[in-house]
């Protein structure tokens, strides 16, 4: 796995923020989760805001459930908390079935059902819904940020999100030490931002 230089990744997140520079769905859906935490039916609103428009290209074709993400919230409630002030420096093998099992659950609650009954479940809605539960615990990544670092998810999606987890340990472990970051967002959101410049749109 290729780290990059302080100098790569300060050009990776602001070549970022030069193209999205409020990052607005993202600042909406992080206010209601945390204003409304522990309030099941808000925090599915805010979680959907970012997937409906994040993922709008996933849901075009089949709506997503608010009823089922809400009972998902509250059915795992207990792990969802457990995560919700780690860091990713703190992630072990011992997390590892817990990780994968809140991972599948998710991915069932988030699938896309369209007019057919045709059932399609996307582990990048997974992340997107993870990360905004436990920002500086989960990370975020799409299909080519994933195939980039090595970690394709056609099948065993949660195994494979784990190893992504352990990956942007390694990474985080690396970067949270350059100088002059910025501190408005954590460290796995400018990994993101770096990787999603990088990987996704190849701006730099």
């Amino acid at each position: 796995m290729q780290i990059p230089t302080p100098e790569e990744f300060l050009k990776g997140y602001e070549s970022f923020r030069e193209h999205d520079p409020r990052d607005a769905m993202y600042e909406v859906a992080s206010f209601f989760v945390s204003n409304f935490w522990g309030n099941f039916r808000e925090m599915s609103n805010g979680l959907g805001v970012l997937l409906l428009t994040w993922n709008q290209g996933y849901y075009r074709y089949g709506g997503l459930s608010f009823d089922e993400l809400e009972e998902c919230l509250e059915n795992n409630w207990d792990a969802i908390e457990f995560f919700r002030n780690r860091e990713i420096f703190s992630l072990s093998e011992s997390d590892k079935v817990r990780v994968k099992d809140l991972f599948d659950t998710f991915l069932i609650a988030l699938r896309r059902i369209d007019n057919k009954g045709s059932d399609t479940r996307s582990p990048v809605a997974v992340a997107k819904a993870l990360h905004l539960l436990s920002p500086k615990f989960f990370p975020l990544w799409d299909e080519t940020i994933a195939n980039s670092y090595g970690c394709n998810y056609g099948s065993n999606p949660s195994d494979i999100f784990y190893l992504f987890c352990e990956k942007m340990k390694t990474f985080a472990e690396t970067v949270n030490k350059y100088e002059n970051n910025p501190e408005d967002v954590t460290i796995l959101k400018l990994i993101d931002e770096y990787n999603f410049t990088k990987y996704t749109r190849k701006w730099i």
